[in-house]
């Protein structure tokens, strides 16, 4: 008996996969992941700059959607360094670099607005996440989506 593997779920505000990996991979990945997995993952600005790495990814619970990453930028060993909370559909994954890509200049990362970690933002609230979400230029995660029919 043939083994069914969904293709990927089209999503307006989903992380994007490029690369080598995308197709080849085996096992989990890159279209379902641990997000363990991306725990220290580098991301590159539109530029090609190394703007930071992923610390936390953040859960909307009552939908089941990925809202966030938090990604720490600057600093040294995490001393001295902001955390900036960025919209997940702004993000792509590269399998090839094995990193991820967002489409905003490394000068807008510095000038976006972070928090500390003793003082995070209430992620919940509807106006914060409209503001971050439009400063990355990303649709907000809870728009609606169409539904999607799996292809056999």
């Amino acid at each position: 008996m043939p083994t069914f593997i969904p293709p990927p779920m089209p999503t307006r505000n989903g992380a994007r996969i490029v690369g080598k990996g995308r197709v080849s991979a085996a096992g989990p990945g890159p279209d379902v992941m641990a997000a363990s997995t991306l725990d220290s993952d580098r991301v590159l600005s539109s530029d090609g700059q190394e703007v930071g790495k992923i610390k936390e990814i953040m859960l909307d619970v009552q939908s089941g959607r990925v809202a966030y990453v938090v990604m720490s930028s600057g600093g040294f060993l995490g001393i001295g360094d902001k955390l900036l909370a960025i919209p997940w559909g702004a993000l792509m994954l590269d399998t090839s670099r094995k990193c991820f890509l967002l489409n905003v200049s490394s000068e807008r990362v510095k000038e976006a607005p972070g928090f500390d970690r003793d003082s995070w933002p209430s992620m919940a609230d509807a106006h914060w996440g409209s503001t971050l979400h439009a400063y990355y230029g990303a649709e907000p995660y809870w728009a609606a989506v169409e539904p999607v029919t799996p292809r056999h």
